[in-house]
């Protein structure tokens, strides 16, 4: 879903059935510390709390050559409870021999802490299964005790990006680390939970060419007493900190000058730049928004992180997505950072105070880590630039990925990455809702007196939200009775979003609201939803009063049903709640606050006085509840209306979704027709004022251009038609065609749309030709256009034929998974798909009888898209003429029927407000 973080807000397209996606929406990957599948599947090797760490004294020796380290850790322990087992993290690949582990007691009354005596270690062993070493001793040691274990190991330098790996640019190599979340256990034994915050002292071998920067300074340089050409560096002891912060990096590496002469403050890091070359005029511009972001986050907080330097790392070619942020050392991938995105910056310089200076106690409060610096990063943004660089799609991207995969029946049912991105991104929403409904400044001043308080120390979720409520009751901006730890946990605690309903009484001007879990697909039987309750803020703008900067709540739904409001506005006046998407919930209203709605936003006024967010709010709440059966589309269209003077990209995105949505869901329906006229109708206007592209216009104009041809050209604007069969025709008339192909993406799927048999031909000609010299992702884009843009069932009929039967070495099986995907993107598609299975059902089911997963995603994808009572009739019939012989798709087919049964009801519902609502727009316009 970044935001997303990007990966840029952008809309996405995927021909060439055009369905639309939602995409995280900042500009970036989402960071660390980062929630994702590996994170939620980690194996709990937690350790026993009966000895504590204090310190690490580590010394490590890489050898290149020989793709190995070895390395020597002294670990200063304390005993919290009588045992004679040291249990600690080392990893399996981790070689360790018992008999050369010391362990040393510490006379305590000895002002030195001289070592007292040895302590024999029987044996060493790991545990079962799990990446935790026990060291056994043979006598018991006491409470209160302290020693020094020293352990020295030996293990391998990676190729992938786990614990030390190895990676290389041009003619140079690197060494780096990465250890989030649980990977310095392959580096050295180790405590390694995020809870042991404990000073490391740390020494590193190199090459006397290399430089190695680790977490903090290098405090001296020795040589090397044995590798003449090796020198050891001697690091400042670190602050306290958890072992996935711990990293350094080595190679021939060059600092970036800093000629800018920024003022700082003697208690600020320095900021340090390094690349493989001299990349000072690429960098010089990034460096500079550095500083200010630093300097940004660090009036934000009111605190300088308490380390002496900040040392920014980038790498050309650096295998890992996200960045890695150890305290006081970050690692860029240079084509990320190049980029120019305060956002990407911002977010893991945030990171040093909230993740390495205060740190989540176990990464079960990941997400809420990453949400609250995600959060903080797009306030940074909108600080410095006016979030420009977000393109306007902040929050809204985000929150309608989540509207969309909340309201599901099964949310994220088998994508466990997604399931842990939501729910950081439903969290980063909420504190977004905190940060205008306790007041900017509180939000700022408890969050500062978080980090007091827990500074070198760990948190869970509930510390957050008591620091934050303490600070909003002194501010006086919540309710003494009020907890935020009630409030956020009703938000947190179900992978469900709410919707409320506004029902005013205009005789005497009072509303009842409503709260029920929002839902989209039918049917509408999620279990026990009827026990999930919010605490909502109800916050309200009256039209005679309208005061959009004003978001203190009116009233908060106190995790109740349903209550009642008084002092509305008359008859006349409409009302709007949760602007500007305070809440993470979309809001119905009756049928008469929706007119007066619609009927505002159409004039000149409406439009200026209603911010855009709002606006945008509106429209989207509409279609959405429309679409879930708790509004009438005439309602929705209705909404639309003032679209025809709106020219803001931000509120005309969400339309493009809405096209798709009810375009693919009518797709078979006689309507479909007369919608693709109103879209003619709605997007001419548009397209035609944006007219052609500038090279130095705004971003935003050119996919706003983009997105409104794309639907244009699929509704059959002639123009478009024109001129991909323009563009084409240059494709056809090369004498070597498939060397290369000069048609640009958006043109092709409107060519086998509304093109020739010829056209077509040739298009699958190229795909039976490709070479397989050029990029094979060309081969599968011209092929998913080929079977879903194609609405003549011939056309697909001969693709189907040559895949299937003709065992042409060009069609492997993932082309065939590719074919029958496509064609679900549209009726013809999937209609044609249906039929040929129904004609030619012996030799496919004989063709696939021992591939059970094509067999599967064949009969899911001929009778899973039907809609309507004709579609139900036709599947139910090959449902009861190959009864027995589904195999292993019979619980595929008979799914597929209950959801057309579900579907049938959708269609006989709305079909008919649609087509009467179209006939009367077409009449007028």
């Amino acid at each position: 879903m970044n935001i997303f973080k990007s990966n840029a807000y952008n809309l996405l397209f995927f021909l060439p059935f055009m369905f639309f996606c939602y995409k995280t929406s900042h500009a970036a990957v989402r960071r660390s510390i980062d929630t994702s599948a590996s994170y939620a599947l980690l194996t709990d090797d937690r350790l026993p709390t009966d000895i504590l760490p204090q310190s690490y004294e580590i010394h490590l020796e890489p050898n290149y050559e020989q793709g190995t380290f070895s390395g020597h850790v002294k670990i200063n322990l304390v005993w919290k409870s009588d045992t004679n087992k040291i249990a600690l993290h080392a990893h399996f690949d981790l070689n360790i021999n018992h008999k050369k582990i010391l362990v040393q007691m510490l006379n305590k009354n000895n002002s030195d802490l001289q070592l007292h005596k040895n302590i024999t270690v029987q044996r060493g062993s790991r545990f079962p299964k799990k990446t935790i070493y026990i060291v056994y001793l043979t006598e018991i040691i006491k409470q209160g005790s302290e020693c020094v274990l020293e352990i020295p190991f030996e293990g391998y330098i990676w190729e992938s990006a786990e614990g030390l790996f190895k990676g290389s640019y041009s003619n140079l190599t690197y060494l780096a680390t990465y250890l989030r979340p649980n990977n310095a256990r392959r580096l050295f034994p180790c405590f390694d939970e995020p809870r042991f915050k404990v000073p490391f002292t740390v020494s590193i071998t190199r090459s006397r060419h290399l430089i190695t920067i680790f977490n903090t300074p290098v405090a001296r340089t020795s040589e090397h007493s044995i590798l003449k050409d090796h020198v050891i560096d001697h690091f400042e002891q670190t602050p306290p900190m958890s072992t996935f912060t711990f990293g350094f990096v080595t190679s021939a590496l060059f600092k970036l000058k800093d000629d800018l002469k920024t003022a700082r403050n003697s208690t600020d890091p320095v900021i340090n730049f390094w690349s493989f070359q001299d990349r000072t005029n690429q960098l010089k511009h990034i460096y500079k928004k550095t500083l200010l972001a630093y300097k940004t986050i660090q009036n934000y907080f009111g605190i300088p992180v308490p380390i002496s330097k900040i040392d920014v790392v980038v790498i050309p070619e650096l295998p890992i997505v996200r960045p890695v942020d150890n305290w006081g050392l970050l690692l860029f991938k240079e084509s990320v950072i190049t980029q120019n995105r305060y956002y990407d910056i911002a977010q893991e310089l945030i990171y040093q105070w909230i993740g390495s200076w205060v740190t989540p106690e176990w990464w079960t409060d990941d997400h809420l880590n990453k949400a609250l610096a995600s959060f903080l990063a797009s306030e940074t943004v909108i600080k410095l630039d006016g979030g420009v660089e977000f393109n306007g799609k902040y929050p809204m991207t985000t929150l309608y990925s989540l509207y969309y995969e909340f309201s599901k029946r099964y949310p994220h049912s088998r994508i466990t990455a997604m399931k842990q991105e939501t729910i950081s991104y439903k969290t980063e929403l909420v504190i977004r809702m905190l940060n205008f409904t306790l007041g900017k400044d509180t939000l700022q001043k408890g969050l500062k007196k978080f980090i007091e308080d827990y500074q070198y120390k760990t948190f869970v979720g509930d510390d957050l939200w008591s620091a934050l409520t303490s600070q909003a009751l002194k501010d006086g901006t919540l309710k003494s009775q009020y907890r935020l730890t009630d409030i956020v946990g009703t938000w947190l605690a179900y992978q469900r979003l709410p919707v409320i309903t506004v029902h005013r009484d205009y005789e005497t001007n009072t509303a009842t609201i409503q709260q029920k879990v929002y839902l989209r697909e039918r049917p509408h039987d999620v279990p026990d939803q009827d026990k999930m309750l919010w605490w909502i803020p109800i916050i309200i703008n009256q039209q005679d009063t309208l005061n959009f900067s004003n978001s203190s709540p009116y009233v908060w739904m106190e995790k109740t049903r349903q209550i009642n409001i008084n002092n509305m506005p008359g008859n006349d006046k409409f009302i709007i709640i949760n602007q500007e998407e305070i809440g993470p919930f979309p809001v119905n209203y009756d049928e008469e606050n929706w007119k007066m709605l619609s009927a505002f936003l159409q004039t000149e006024i409406g439009r200026t006085v209603v911010p855009t967010y709002t606006r945008a709010k509106l429209l989207h709440d509409a279609w959405n509840l429309a679409y879930a059966g708790d509004l009438s589309f005439a309602t929705a269209f209705n909404m639309t209306l003032f679209m025809k003077f709106e020219r803001n990209h931000i509120i005309w995105n969400p339309v493009f979704t809405f096209i798709d949505q009810i375009g693919r869901r009518i797709d078979m329906s006689e309507v479909h027709k007369k919608f693709e006229e109103y879209v003619l109708a709605l997007l001419t206007p548009l397209y035609e004022e944006l007219g052609a592209e500038i090279e130095t216009e705004d971003n935003w104009k050119k996919d706003l251009r983009s997105l409104t041809k794309r639907f244009l050209c699929r509704s059959g604007f002639r123009p478009c038609i024109k001129e991909a069969k323009d563009a084409y025709k240059v494709w056809l008339n090369m004498a070597t065609p498939n060397l290369e192909n000069p048609v640009p993406n958006h043109y092709i799927c409107p060519v086998f749309k509304w093109g020739s048999t010829d056209e077509w031909q040739f298009g699958l000609e190229r795909v039976i030709q490709f070479p397989k010299t050029r990029i094979q992702s060309e081969r599968t884009y011209l092929l998913k256009t080929l079977a879903g843009c194609s609405t003549q069932s011939e056309k697909i009929y001969r693709l189907l034929e040559l895949s299937i039967f003709e065992e042409h070495s060009n069609f492997t099986e993932n082309d065939q998974f590719l074919i029958f995907s496509s064609l679900t993107g549209s009726s013809s598609g999937y209609y044609t798909l249906f039929n040929f299975l129904s004609e030619y059902w012996t030799p496919i089911r004989q063709k696939f009888k021992n591939n059970t997963n094509l067999w599967d995603h064949l009969i899911g994808s001929a009778t899973g898209f039907f809609l309507t009572q004709k579609g139900y009739d036709m599947v139910k019939e090959l449902y009861e003429k190959h009864s027995g012989d589904f195999g292993s798709a019979q619980h595929i087919i008979e799914k597929s029927l209950r959801n057309i049964r579900e579907e049938t009801l959708w269609s006989k519902e709305n079909l008919p407000v649609i087509e009467t609502w179209l006939n009367n727009f077409l009449s007028k316009n």
